[in-house]
C-alpha cells in the first residue's frame, strides 16, 4: 500500500502540491489526473524521491519513503516524460545495462528483454540505437526497461505520449497484464479515454489540491451518465443528466445540431478543471 499524508511541495512562494492525502492499495491501477500545472509530475517526482517534500510523507507498506530507504526504492520503477536513455545505445544495450544495475543474470536479462520487446513490436529494431528511434518507439522501450526488473510499483508519467492509436492500445494491453500480476500502477495522463479504460480509481487534482477521488464510473455517475451537446454562438455547450428520459426530452427541445451521447471521464475532467470547449 502507498500512503500519501499531507504531501506538500513548495518552490519559493509557489505551492505545487498542497497537503495531498491519498491511499493507493496494493495491486491497484490508480490515475492521477489534472490540467497542466496541477502538480501531477511533482507528485510523481516525490514518489520516486527525485524531489523531497516540503511537508508530509509517503509510506510504502508502512515504511517512510526517502532517499535512504533503499529497500523501499527497489520496489519502485519510474517512467518519466523525458527520454532518459543514452542516444548511442542500442535497445539490447539499454536493457542489458538496466538489468545489470539490478544484478540480474545476463541470460535472464536477454530472455526477458526479448519477451518485452516482442510484445510491444520492437523485436525487429532491437539493434537500432536510441537516436534512430521514433518518439513512440522510445516510449515503448522505456516501459520495457522499467518492467524488466519486475517492480512492485510502477510510476508512469504520461507513458503513451507521442504514440499513435494502435501503439497506445498495445501499451494498454501490456499494462493490464502487468497490473493483473498484482503490480501497483500509478498513472498520470492527459488522455482521459486512457484513464477511463485502465484505472480502477482516479484522483482529480488542480493547483496541487485534491478535488475528487472515485472510480471513473462513480465520477461519471455524479456528473450525469447522459450528455446532450449543442452548438451555440459561444461554442459547444454540454448538458448532463442522470435520467435518460430527461436527456431525451431536453434533446427534443434543442436545436437541430444537438446530439445525444454517453458522458465520459473527459467531461468530468473539463467540468472540474473549469475549462470551456469552443
Amino acid at each position: 500500500m502507498i500512503e500519501i499524508n499531507n504531501l506538500t511541495k513548495r518552490f519559493g512562494d509557489f505551492t505545487a502540491v498542497d497537503h495531498l492525502n491519498l491511499k493507493i492499495e496494493t495491486g491497484e491501477f490508480f490515475g492521477l489526473l489534472g490540467p497542466n500545472g496541477a502538480g501531477k509530475t511533482t507528485t510523481i517526482s516525490m514518489m520516486s524521491t527525485v524531489l523531497l517534500p516540503s511537508e508530509g510523507e509517503i509510506l510504502i507498506d508502512g515504511v517512510r519513503l526517502d532517499r535512504k530507504a533503499s529497500e523501499q526504492k527497489r520496489k519502485l520503477s519510474v517512467i518519466t516524460q523525458e527520454y532518459s536513455m543514452r542516444q548511442d545505445m542500442t535497445m539490447d544495450e539499454v536493457m542489458m545495462y538496466q538489468g545489470l544495475l539490478y544484478r540480474l543474470p545476463r541470460k535472464e536479462i536477454w530472455e526477458k528483454s526479448g519477451e518485452l520487446l516482442d510484445f510491444v513490436g520492437l523485436q525487429a529494431f532491437r539493434h537500432r540505437t536510441v537516436r534512430h528511434l521514433s518518439g513512440g518507439m522510445k516510449r515503448k522501450l522505456m516501459i520495457c526497461r522499467a518492467l524488466l526488473i519486475e517492480p512492485e510499483i510502477l510510476l508512469l508519467d504520461e507513458p503513451t505520449a507521442g504514440m499513435d492509436a494502435l501503439s497506445r492500445r498495445q501499451m494498454w494491453s501490456l499494462l493490464r497484464q502487468v497490473n493483473g500480476r498484482n503490480m501497483t500502477i500509478v498513472l498520470t495522463t492527459h488522455y482521459m479515454e486512457e484513464a477511463q479504460a485502465l484505472c480502477g480509481r482516479v484522483a482529480l487534482i488542480n493547483k496541487g489540491a485534491l478535488q475528487k477521488l472515485d472510480t471513473p464510473t462513480g465520477l461519471i455517475d455524479e456528473l450525469g451518465k447522459f450528455a446532450v451537446d449543442e452548438t451555440t454562438e459561444n461554442g459547444l455547450k454540454s448538458s448532463y443528466f442522470h435520467d435518460r428520459e430527461k436527456a431525451i426530452a431536453y434533446l427534443s427541445q434543442a436545436g437541430a445540431q444537438a446530439t445525444f451521447r454517453a458522458t465520459t471521464l473527459e467531461d468530468v475532467f473539463v467540468e472540474c478543471a473549469g475549462r470551456k470547449i469552443g
